[in-house]
C-alpha cells in the first residue's frame, strides 16, 4: 500500500490489537478472534484509504494537517482509531451507537496516547453537527441511509467517503433521491485480504452546497 510506518505507529496498531483481543473476551467488539485476521481485516483494511484520504484533501487545498473527520458507525475504531494513530494532526471523532464500543475507543485513546482521537456514544442522527471535512464509513449502512443520516455532519467542502466491498451499483442508484451524488469509485488492494475493497467517494450535487 506505500503506507510509511513510523516504529512509533507500528507499535500503536499491534498495541491496538492486543488491546482489541482483551476487551473482546468480554464484550464482544469483533467476530473476528484470531490477531494475525485482525491484522489484515481490520489494520490493513483501515490503513487501504490513507493514501487515498491524503490525496482527496490535497485536491480540495484543505489544510492535510489539520484535518477534521468523523467515522460513523465506528464499531471498535475502525477506521478512526487507525487514523489518528497515522495522522496526530487530524482530529478523528468516532462515533456509534453502542456505549461498550465508545468506551473501548475511549480506552484505545487513553492507552495509546491519541489525544486527538475521540469518542462519540450517540445516534448519528440526534449527534451535534460535526462540521467534518470527510465523514467515513465502514460497512455502516447503504449509501442512502448514509447520506441521510451522516450528510448533516460534512462541512460545506466536504466529502463523505464509504469504504464498500464490490462496487454497490444499486446503492448508487438509490443516491438520486438525496442531495449527494457518487463523485467517483476508487479501486483499492488490501494485502492478503481474498475480497475486492473499493471506496465510493460522494459529493454535495451542484446546488446542494
Amino acid at each position: 500500500m506505500n503506507v510509511p510506518l513510523q516504529p512509533a505507529q507500528k507499535q500503536a496498531l499491534l498495541d491496538y490489537i492486543a488491546l482489541l483481543q482483551r476487551w473482546n473476551r468480554t464484550y464482544n467488539l469483533t467476530a473476528v478472534r484470531d490477531p494475525r485476521q485482525m491484522l489484515v481485516q481490520h489494520i490493513f483494511d483501515s490503513l487501504s484509504v490513507v493514501q487515498p484520504l491524503q490525496a482527496e484533501l490535497r485536491r480540495h487545498g484543505r489544510e492535510e494537517s489539520a484535518a477534521r473527520v468523523a467515522d460513523i458507525g465506528s464499531g471498535a475504531g475502525l477506521p478512526g482509531v487507525v487514523l489518528a494513530v497515522m495522522f496526530p494532526g487530524w482530529q478523528v471523532h468516532c462515533v456509534d451507537a453502542v456505549e461498550k464500543k465508545m468506551a473501548f475507543v475511549r480506552q484505545a485513546a487513553g492507552v495509546l496516547g491519541l489525544a486527538n482521537l475521540h469518542a462519540a456514544h450517540a445516534r448519528v442522527e440526534a449527534l451535534p453537527v460535526l462540521n467534518a471535512d470527510v465523514v467515513v464509513s465502514r460497512a455502516f449502512a447503504s449509501l442512502f441511509d448514509f447520506a441521510i443520516l451522516a450528510g448533516r455532519h460534512v462541512a460545506a467542502d466536504g466529502c463523505m467517503l464509504a469504504m464498500k466491498g464490490r462496487e454497490p451499483l444499486d446503492e448508487i442508484q438509490a443516491l438520486q433521491e438525496t442531495e449527494w451524488e457518487v463523485a467517483r469509485v476508487e479501486p483499492v488492494s488490501v494485502p492478503e485480504l481474498n475480497a475486492r475493497r473499493c471506496l465510493v467517494w460522494m459529493n454535495r450535487r451542484q446546488g446542494n452546497l
